[in-house]
Formats: structure tokens, sequence, C-alpha cells
């Protein structure tokens, strides 16, 4: 028997990777069929766009040992892994503890990760060199970490506390990304007010954050790690949860029987016979920060399976490598100079779009290299990769390496 009321049970269908995987491969059909507003689809042009993909891949990758598509890539820098240079040197009492600081570590990191415009800039202490983008944000927010900046302990900087992060003013904030006049950062407010809502929540549920410990999101280790099986857990379960135990904190966002949807949004040609029409879930940030805690719960000694269960990322390097590689049109020329909210039809067709392609992309690179999903997983295809090669395009295309769609953005989607 199915204790939820309808709309609450249609609502809670929406979080899952699953529910994201449908509909965009749905919303693919649609176009493959021209019934979409905003985007006609050429498939023509996708081999073009899975040799870019493979040269990109074996560019960085000679030998095709690809590492995950996660946070912990933006923590090295020149080939100086910066986390396991802290960690590696700490005493901890057990594995767990390092999980749950790597836990606290990667969430905050992962919701300071929106794109930060094409002009902001951090300049690394260590070398000198000024770094933009997600590589920037990585290392503002791991030596923010790492200074303590999150944590309510003085003795203990490697942690971020729920009644820390509640207080983050935008000026804590600022200073640990570098952010000025002369070098501003888009959604810096919204950032801010994400953390604290990150805080808050958190404080209010210690039964789930605050089970070990007192309050803070590395409380969701312990949560999860109950929750494998034989020291087994599915990725598609880390996202769900994410989901569940997270999604209030998302600011002005859709809501179904008072169940926040996170990152879900409207469109005209996703109709269904239930609550759901029109509804379109995506959850980038949250399956990001699902890809970025697999290698915190490995290195606890836990089994993540099903890693393709996840989906591919509905952010704008994605998809700017299927709109800059021709496989994407639009249909009024005159978009690609227009700025589109992200709640807009076009971004949200976009994004799903890119979703559906970027499961065919893997299946093109699988059949190519003779390897299967288990050998060369969605997480890897992401990393070595779709998103890489998207930033090539980006810069081949236009000066300021923008993306193709221009996203009105607060800082808090992608």
């Amino acid at each position: 028997m199915n204790p939820h009321p309808p709309e609450a049970s249609a609502a809670l269908s929406l979080l899952s990777a699953h529910a994201v995987r449908t509909r965009a491969q749905r919303m693919l059909t649609l176009g493959l069929d021209d019934k979409l507003p905003n985007f006609r689809i050429d498939l023509t042009r996708m081999d073009d766009v899975i040799n870019l993909v493979l040269d990109t891949t074996r560019a960085s990758y000679p030998s095709l040992d690809v590492p995950f598509h996660s946070r912990w890539r933006h923590f090295v820098n020149a080939g100086d892994n910066r986390w396991a240079d802290v960690a590696d040197g700490i005493s901890w009492p057990d594995r767990a503890a390092r999980g749950r600081a790597e836990f606290d570590l990667a969430i905050t990191s992962v919701f300071l990760d929106a794109g930060a415009g094409p002009t902001w800039r951090y300049t690394d202490p260590q070398t000198g060199a000024a770094i933009g983008r997600s590589e920037g944000l990585g290392l503002a927010s791991l030596a923010m970490f790492a200074g303590g900046t999150f944590s309510a302990d003085t003795a203990q900087p490697l942690r971020a506390d729920a009644s820390k992060l509640a207080e983050l003013d935008v000026s804590d904030l600022k200073r640990g990304m570098q952010v000025s006049d002369a070098n501003p950062m888009v959604g810096i407010d919204g950032r801010a007010d994400l953390l604290r809502r990150l805080g808050e929540h958190v404080a209010s549920k210690p039964d789930v954050f605050g089970t070990k410990d007192t309050p803070r999101p590395g409380g969701l280790f312990d949560r999860l790690a109950s929750l494998a099986e034989n020291g087994r857990l599915p990725a598609p379960t880390i996202l769900s949860e994410l989901l569940l135990q997270l999604g209030p904190i998302w600011p002005s966002r859709l809501t179904l029987d008072g169940i926040a949807l996170g990152d879900c949004w409207k469109h005209p040609a996703m109709t269904t016979s239930d609550a759901t029409s029109g509804l379109v879930p995506l959850h980038k940030l949250s399956q990001w920060l699902a890809y970025s805690l697999i290698e915190p719960l490995q290195t606890a000694g836990i089994d993540v399976t099903d890693i393709d269960g996840l989906t591919g990322l509905a952010e704008y390097r994605n998809g700017g490598l299927f709109v800059d590689g021709g496989v994407l049109k639009f249909r009024d020329p005159a978009d690609a100079a227009r700025e589109h909210d992200v709640s807009s039809p076009l971004v949200v067709e976009w994004r799903a779009l890119t979703v559906a392609l970027l499961d065919r992309v893997a299946g093109g690179l699988r059949q190519r290299l003779k390897l299967d999903a288990t050998s060369l997983p969605l997480a890897k295809v992401l990393e070595g990769g779709t998103w890489a090669a998207g930033r090539i395009l980006a810069r081949e295309r236009r000066e300021d390496h923008s993306p193709p769609v221009k996203v009105i953005s607060d800082g808090t989607v992608f």
C-alpha cells in the first residue's frame, strides 16, 4: 500500500535520476519528431561531436584511465592534489571521520560551484596563477574549508558546522572567493544565501545530520552508510537522499503537495496524466554532488554500484557542446543573442535535450572503443570528455569563452 497521497507520490517520483532520464529522453523524442518550440535536432552532426569527445579524452587520458567526473578533480592543480596533501597528513580516528569531513567539503564546494561568470578569477596563493570558472571555485572553496571558514571549532578547521553556515555573511564569501568590484562574480549573494539555508536546514534535522556529531552536512555520510546493504550502495540512492534531505534549501522553486522539487522546471511539451504534467526534473547540482560523494564513500570502504544510474549533467558546457557542435539548432536564430531566464522553456528544453544526448554520446564512445558501461561509465565520459569538449568549442567560437545560450542565473542552478 502506498503511504503517500497521489500528489505526494507524484512529487516524490520526480526526485530521482530515473525521472530525469525518462523525461529527458521523452524531450528528445519530441525533438526528433520536430515538435519542440525552441530547438531542432540534427543527428547527422553527432559523429563529429563523438569524434571531438574521443579526441579530447585521449589527449587528457591516453591510456583511457579516466577518473570520475566530480568536484575532486578541481582540487588538483598542476598535478598537486591539494585535498590529499591536507587529508593524508591527518590522523583520522576512523574512516567515517574522514568521510564526514570529505562530505562537508564536497557539499559546501559544490553548492558554491554555479557559473562564476567570464571575468572572475581566483589567484592561487601557492602558485600565483589566476584561475577562473569551476577550477578556480574549487581551489577557493577548498582553501576556505581548510582555513576553517565553515567550522564552529577553531581547533577543528576541517568541518562545516550547521551553526557556522547559518550565520555566513556574504562578506565572508567575498573574502574567500577574492570577489571585488574589479573581480566580480555572478550570483555571489545567491551562493551565500544557499549556504545559510544549508546551515539552517541541517541544524533543523539532527536526526539526519547529527547522529554521530553536532549537526553538519557531513552527517549525511552516516545516513548513506546506514543504507548500504552488505557494503554496497547504488549511486541513484545517493541522489534520492540528497534530493529528499536537502531539497528544502533551494530558493524560489516549484513545490508539489508541499514537497520541494529542486532543479525542476515547467515546459509545455512535457504533458502527463498526473500531477507532474508539464514538469521537467534536471537536478544538475544535486547530481554533480552525488558524483562527488562516490569517492569519499569508496575511500571509506563502501562499494558504490550502478553509477550509470545517474545521468549526464544539464549544464552549459555539456549543453554548449551540442549547440556549438550543430546537433541543436535554434528555431529562431535571434535567440542566440538574447538572454534567457533559467526557468524559460528554451533553457529547460536545452538542458533536457543535453541529458538525453549525453547518453547517446556515451553509447557512441563505447561502441567505438569496444567498451561497456562498467569500464566506461557515464561519469568517465563526462570527465574525459563532454565537459572539456564543450569548453573547447566555446573557446573557438567566442572571445569570452561563454556558452552559446545566454542564461540569466542566480548562482544556484549551474
